[in-house]
């Protein structure tokens, strides 16, 4: 088996390697941050077409005002100092998730770097804020709804295959591989319909501390797995 085309990540433990250090969380955030370039742009090398990160959970609004607009602040600076090396190294960027509670400026950056990126085939970078996977599943239904209300789509014909094309990632392949990072062994709500037959692996290493070399060796045990999705080993 070759490596996987797509892997989705849950890049978490960003506070804990703060809180080691002695710092604050948000210090975190900016290291895991300054991560993300180095995993990019090992994605040609390993034949990873499609990297999909997980940077703000519908769930993470919980969190202390100050760590979230911190978080917020956060994507801004990572855009205005990521743009220009994205578009040199040919990465295409997509933004999956609820805009709607996203401040107008930051919803205009990323439309932004969408449009500068669109042409670019190197990496497809999906990055998935305000996200969650089962808000995903409800908006999605909500339109499906709204085309069979308006005649322009037979009830009888919806199949499994009718509602990926209203998901946030219609354009995308489901993850080959899931990888999160920091000890933690659950999904927290990512990519549900899409992970369904991906292969999962759940590392001990922290966010910031995740290189490029360990994301090597775990894109090339993926290619020693055998994947039947349901069916008999042959």
């Amino acid at each position: 088996m070759t490596g996987p085309r797509h892997v989705a990540i849950i890049m978490d433990g960003n506070g804990r390697w703060a809180t080691q250090r002695g710092r604050p969380r948000l210090f975190g955030h900016h290291a895991g941050a300054r991560r993300v370039r180095e995993i990019v742009e090992a994605c040609p090398e390993l034949g990873v077409d499609y990297l999909t990160i997980f940077a703000f959970s519908t769930e993470n609004w919980k969190r202390t005002q100050a760590e979230v607009a911190g978080l917020m602040s956060l994507f801004r600076r990572y855009i205005l100092r990521e743009t220009k090396t994205l578009v040199a190294n040919g990465v295409r960027v997509r933004f999956i998730g609820d805009r709607v509670r996203l401040d107008d400026s930051l919803v205009g950056m990323m439309d932004e770097l969408e449009r500068l990126t669109e042409n670019n085939t190197s990496v497809h970078l999906t990055i998935a804020i305000n996200y969650g996977g089962r808000d995903e599943v409800t908006r999605a239904t909500k339109r499906l709804a709204e085309e069979v209300a308006a005649g322009r789509l037979d009830p009888e014909t919806v199949d499994e295959e009718t509602l990926p094309k209203f998901l946030d990632t219609c354009v995308l392949p489901d993850p080959d591989l899931v990888i999160r990072t920091s000890g933690e062994a659950r999904i927290s709500n990512f990519l549900l319909w899409q992970s369904a037959y991906s292969e999962y692996e759940f590392i001990d290493t922290l966010w910031p501390d995740f290189r490029a070399d360990e994301f090597a060796k775990l894109c090339d045990a993926y290619g020693a797995r055998d994947r039947r999705y349901g069916g008999l080993r042959a």
